[in-house]
């Protein structure tokens, strides 16, 4: 990786470098981890370049849209795979555009939702995962990044709500729309343990109902740990916890969604440094680029794991700035003290045309970045197979 990241030419920079060979041996290991009845959906909103939908195929059972555009964009990277639609706010044009493109699942958010789908449908079958924003009681969602359920948010229905509604889905009170199960994806962030307990409460919750029910989804939001590269979500003992639940359950199918823990570990940033100036007793590097190209550490609150990759040749007739300290901040091209990158890096010695390689960037970056703001331009794309 190193090698190619060294074998760009600056007028390259920045670009984002994706190791596909990387990501299916991961994603080769998740699938491996999880019992036969575990259905796995890509979660698209995580990356959906089409090159990383491509590579993950062999390995996921499906992907899960979030809106109109990720649907018709995933439907031509990856034709005649199975899609999930879901996320809030769908529009009564997205929902004709997904029945007409033959959509698997509808993962209904609310009961007007339900409503307009149905009269959408115009009687055609149309299978339905209400989703459910349920409170776990024995604090499994502590220790969680992004909580989308367990306590008032806008996603899915009150769990009161949701009960009422799949009884009168169960007894035909919708026409053709068949309810198929429950959905439920309650926060980001968790360990194995933790969503093996969650996943234990929304299977429970669900076969409480006392309804027909093929299929619960338990979402997504593994743990993905930033400040530790090394410290990976443990698969194995999620595998084994499901497999626990499905063993006990022989009439479910369980789905889970995984995408940032998919391909958060296959793609990085590679830019160069521009400047290093100091400023307070304290070195700063301005690189090439910045969080209108990677916003994750910004949006995270952390600072972007990455590796100083030393350049030898200096091709300009001015000096070459050179960090005074041994700890080094990285921050962008952007007019705004927020565009940071990474804080008090152990850089002693980076120079203005080193590069630097900000690792871990194959999710929820280029996708969730403020791309226009001070109008630069944009970075490449490079897809090693």
């Amino acid at each position: 990786m190193h090698a190619y990241t060294l074998s760009l030419s600056a007028g390259e920079l920045p670009a984002y470098v994706y190791d596909l060979a990387a990501l299916r041996e991961h994603a080769g290991a998740v699938r491996a981890a999880l019992p036969e009845r575990v259905e796995v959906y890509y979660a698209a909103k995580a990356n959906p370049e089409a090159e990383i939908l491509a590579a993950l195929g062999p390995y996921v059972d499906g992907y899960e849209v979030s809106s109109g555009g990720e649907l018709a964009h995933v439907a031509r990277a990856v034709p005649g795979r199975a899609l999930a639609f879901g996320g809030p706010g769908k529009t009564p044009d997205e929902v004709a555009a997904a029945l007409e493109a033959g959509v698997e699942r509808f993962h209904v958010e609310s009961e007007t939702e339900l409503v307009m789908l149905a009269h959408l449908a115009r009687g055609r079958r149309v299978s339905v995962l209400i989703r459910v924003n349920l409170a776990v009681p024995d604090g499994s969602l502590t220790g969680s990044q992004l909580a989308m359920g367990g306590r008032p948010t806008p996603f899915g229905m009150d769990p009161s709500q949701a009960a009422r509604v799949a009884r009168e889905l169960a007894s035909g009170a919708y026409g053709g729309i068949e309810l198929v199960g429950v959905h439920a994806h309650l926060a980001s962030g968790l360990d194995s343990a933790a969503q093996v307990a969650v996943a234990g409460a929304v299977v429970g919750w669900a076969t409480g109902l006392g309804v027909p029910l093929a299929e619960v989804n338990v979402g997504g939001g593994m743990a993905v740990d930033y400040q530790d590269p090394a410290r990976r979500f443990d698969w194995a003992a999620y595998g084994a916890g499901l497999a626990e639940i499905t063993d006990a359950h022989p009439e479910l199918t369980l789905r889970i969604e995984p995408g940032r823990a998919l391909t958060a570990y296959c793609g990085w940033y590679v830019t160069d440094v521009l400047d290093v100036k100091r400023s307070h007793g304290e070195d700063f590097a301005v690189v090439r680029g910045g969080t209108h190209h990677l916003r994750t550490p910004a949006t995270k609150g952390h600072d972007q794991p990455c590796s100083v990759l030393p350049v030898e040749e200096w091709p300009h007739p001015w000096p070459r700035a050179v960090a005074q300290g041994e700890l080094v901040t990285l921050a962008g091209q952007l007019c705004t003290p927020k565009d940071l990158l990474a804080r008090h890096v152990p850089a002693g010695g980076l120079r203005a045309g080193d590069r630097v390689a900000f690792s871990m960037a194959g999710a929820y970056a280029w996708n969730i970045s403020h791309h226009e703001f001070l109008m630069h331009p944009r970075p490449g794309f490079h897809f090693l197979r």
